[in-house]
Formats: C-alpha cells, sequence, structure tokens
C-alpha cells in the first residue's frame, strides 16, 4: 500500500513538472505586445527610444520583463508606412506607437485602426484629420503632437538675430510629407508669411533623396543665399550629417528643427524636446496596455522647447552669438 501511494505521489509530481513549464509558457505569451513604426531607422531613432522606455518605465513596464515591442521603421520611405502599419495591425499588439506625417491615406488609416494608436507628429492633428478634438480624441486614437511645423517663424527670428543681414533666405523642403497642394499651403502659412514678415527673398529648394539634396546645395553655386532653414523631415534626419557637411562647405548658416543638427556640427536647432515627445509616447502606451482608453487620453502638446548652439559652427562661420540669444540657449556645444 505505501509503495503505491508513493507511485501515485511520484505520477503527481511528474505531472506538477510537466504542467509547469506549460503555464510558464503561457505566461510568455499573454505579455503584451507594442508596435513601434517610425519613419525614419533605428540609428536615428536611438534617443528617441530611450526616452520611450522611460515613458514606459514610468507606468510600470520593462522592455524584456513585462512588455515585449516589435519595430518597424520605414528608412525614410512614406510609402513604406501603410504597409508596416497594416503588418503590426495583423499581429494584434496591444497599441501601436506610430509617426504619423500629413499622408492622407494614412492619417485615414491610422483612425480606422482596430487596434489603438498613440501618434507622434509635428503638425496639428486636428488639420490633418487626426483627432477630432485635443481634449477628447474620441475613437481609438491619441498622441502628442510635437509642434515642430509651426515653429517656423521662430526658427526664422533666431536665424535673423545672428545673420541680420541675411535678405535670401533659402528653405530645404522635403515634398514628400503630404499632397503637393497641402505643401505649398503650409510653406505659405508657416515659411512664407514669417519670411515675408522679416522682409527676405524665400527660395525653396526641394530634396527627398540623397543625391537630390547633393544637387540643391550645388545650385547655391549658382543663385547664393545668405541663410538656410531646414524644414522639418523624417527623411531629413536620417540625412542629418550629409546636411550639416553640405551647410559647412557652402559656408551657410543653417537653423536646423532638431539637436541631432546641432550635435552633428550644425550652426543651431530649435524645436520641441525630442525627448519629452517620445517619453510622453511611451507613458500613454502603458496607459493604454493598462485600460485606459485612447478616446479619453487628451493630445498632449509639448512644453518644453530647446535652443541648441553649436560654437564651434558659429566660429567658423565668423558669427557672433547675440548676448540675448545666448541667454535663452538650452545648450551651447563648445
Amino acid at each position: 500500500m505505501g509503495i503505491c501511494l508513493r507511485r501515485r505521489e511520484f505520477i503527481a509530481g511528474l505531472g506538477g513538472a510537466v504542467v509547469w513549464p506549460l503555464a510558464a509558457r503561457a505566461q510568455q505569451r499573454a505579455m503584451p505586445v507594442i508596435g513601434y513604426l517610425s519613419g525614419r531607422t533605428a540609428e536615428s531613432d536611438a534617443s528617441m527610444l530611450v526616452a520611450f522606455r522611460r515613458g514606459l518605465g514610468d507606468v510600470g513596464y520593462a522592455e524584456g520583463r513585462n512588455v515585449a515591442v516589435e519595430y518597424r521603421f520605414a528608412d525614410g520611405r512614406y510609402d513604406r508606412l501603410s504597409a508596416l502599419l497594416t503588418d503590426l495591425t495583423r499581429r494584434r499588439v496591444g497599441v501601436i506607437v506610430a509617426g504619423v506625417p500629413p499622408i492622407e491615406e494614412l492619417v485615414q488609416q491610422v483612425r480606422a485602426s482596430p487596434i489603438p494608436i498613440v501618434f507622434k507628429t509635428g503638425v496639428d492633428p486636428i488639420r490633418i484629420g487626426l483627432v477630432a478634438s485635443m481634449n477628447r480624441p474620441g475613437g481609438n486614437v491619441t498622441g502628442v503632437m510635437g509642434l515642430t511645423a509651426e515653429l517656423s517663424g521662430k526658427q526664422l527670428g533666431l536665424l535673423h538675430d545672428l545673420v541680420p543681414k541675411a535678405a535670401t533666405i533659402v528653405a530645404l523642403f522635403d515634398p514628400t510629407g503630404g499632397s503637393e497642394d497641402g505643401n505649398r499651403i503650409w510653406l505659405r502659412e508657416n515659411v512664407g508669411d514669417a519670411a515675408a514678415a522679416l522682409r527676405q527673398k524665400l527660395l525653396v529648394l526641394e530634396a527627398k533623396t540623397a543625391e537630390e539634396i547633393d544637387a540643391q546645395f550645388a545650385s547655391l553655386d549658382r543663385e547664393p543665399a545668405d541663410a538656410m532653414l531646414v524644414i522639418v523631415s523624417p527623411f531629413f534626419i536620417i540625412r542629418a550629417a550629409q546636411i550639416v557637411a553640405l551647410a559647412a562647405r557652402h559656408r551657410i548658416p543653417a537653423i536646423y528643427y532638431r539637436r541631432e543638427f546641432a550635435e552633428a556640427g550644425g550652426l543651431m536647432s530649435y524645436g520641441s524636446s525630442i525627448a519629452e515627445v517620445s517619453r510622453e509616447t511611451g507613458r500613454y502606451a502603458g496607459r493604454i496596455l493598462n485600460g485606459e482608453k485612447p478616446a479619453d487620453l487628451p493630445v498632449i502638446q509639448p512644453t518644453k522647447y530647446e535652443l541648441v548652439i553649436n560654437l564651434k559652427a558659429a566660429k567658423a562661420l565668423n558669427l557672433t552669438i547675440p548676448p540675448g540669444v545666448y541667454a535663452i540657449a538650452d545648450e551651447i556645444i563648445e
């Protein structure tokens, strides 16, 4: 009788040994998954991802421990974003964090997504149709508006402070971020009006490939400009080193929209804090995984804007930073 009992206990112990790893595997499968969609590259998004993971940590998530992340990068090709978003949707991730340029097809796809989406965009999300309201986005979508696109007037003003005699400003522009008509309206409203207020002539140079960037800078030999504004584009972030090097070679003072350009040797940058924007997307993604609804989460507007000045670049251009500009700089790169 004792032998039979021990045998039954042994078999029960085996059963427990078999059930335990099955339960562990089931627990692994239950780990929530976030989809991360970017128009840039993994390399250009490295600092953004650090901040994104900090945001997840703020609400109790750590990648690899209790949440997984599926990454998709379009490598500067907007035409790939729709297919990459479809792929993440088919994988039934718990929430998608997506950079959304003002491309009508992509905007409509985001609004119709069956999966909650936390967007990052540099333009007014109401204007491009992402949400109905900033406070009550409605539907399955909310996110962070970086206000990158609307800062052109401030950027031109800062450039004017450094180069007050600049009569001709050139805007380097990526035309692939939306419809052609929409692009022209945006240029007129955000850049053209700001340049006119400063009584500056505006030239627009369009580039959507590395070769076109080279060609447009070469055109400055035929039609010189006094200063340059580089307009927001995921593709330009990928080509930051190329653009900064060409600006230095052509000795043209330029202002950029992201600190990465100044860190790469560009004269100066002014824009919303990408670290703040990325951290907020991580927090929202975690809150949605915790059960909150996107419709109840207001669209976040950044509270921090960064002016970064590269003194080495200024000296190379024989520019003196005015005391007023120096005083408001968030960072001076020596």
